[in-house]
């Protein structure tokens, strides 16, 4: 029997302007859509690595708010270290176990969005899968310049590391 790697994550781009990454995660479905979908749990993964969550709040239903600061607390990472990063989400639709839909906007501390920078709407699908829990984010984007924008900005390697610390904190809860 041969042994095969799978990535992590995948990621491929649909249609110039629409990101989809792929992860299973070995852990229950109901457990990985609560890690999605509560503040006690998200406060514990839901950054790159070398950040905190100083503030998590979720009112989790149609139009309710997700506002959240990521915090760079790693030295390592030169003009980052000490910044913070406000982000507010907006759900749309949520049927629980298999779905959340939510606009995901930069934003202030005061949950004010940044009009300068684009907005996401991301739509996340949890499939019960042999092992695990396939996860899927279909992230839109306005433009394909709109995507290019949060590519540059390293937003394909922060989700990665993020849902790295996910899957740490996954191993933890069992």
């Amino acid at each position: 029997m041969t042994a095969t790697h799978t990535p992590a994550i995948t990621s491929n781009i649909e249609a110039g302007r629409t990101l989809v990454l792929e992860r299973t995660f070995k852990a229950p479905r109901a457990l990985i859509y609560a890690a999605f979908s509560q503040a006690e749990h998200l406060r514990h993964w839901w950054a790159p690595q070398g950040w905190e969550i100083p503030h998590c709040t979720v009112d989790f239903r149609p139009e309710g708010k997700w506002h959240y600061c990521m915090k760079c607390v790693d030295p390592a990472q030169g003009d980052f270290y000490g910044m913070d990063s406000w982000g507010l989400g907006i759900y749309r639709d949520i049927q629980a176990p298999e779905r959340i839909v939510y606009t995901d906007y930069f934003s202030d501390a005061d949950a004010g969005i940044n009009p300068d920078l684009p907005s996401t709407l991301s739509t996340l699908t949890f499939e019960e899968v042999p092992g695990g829990t396939r996860v899927i984010n279909r992230a839109e984007y306005n433009s394909e310049g709109a995507l290019q924008t949060v590519l540059d900005m390293g937003m394909l390697q922060g989700i990665s590391q993020t849902w790295d610390r996910l899957a740490e904190y996954l191993s933890t809860q069992g």
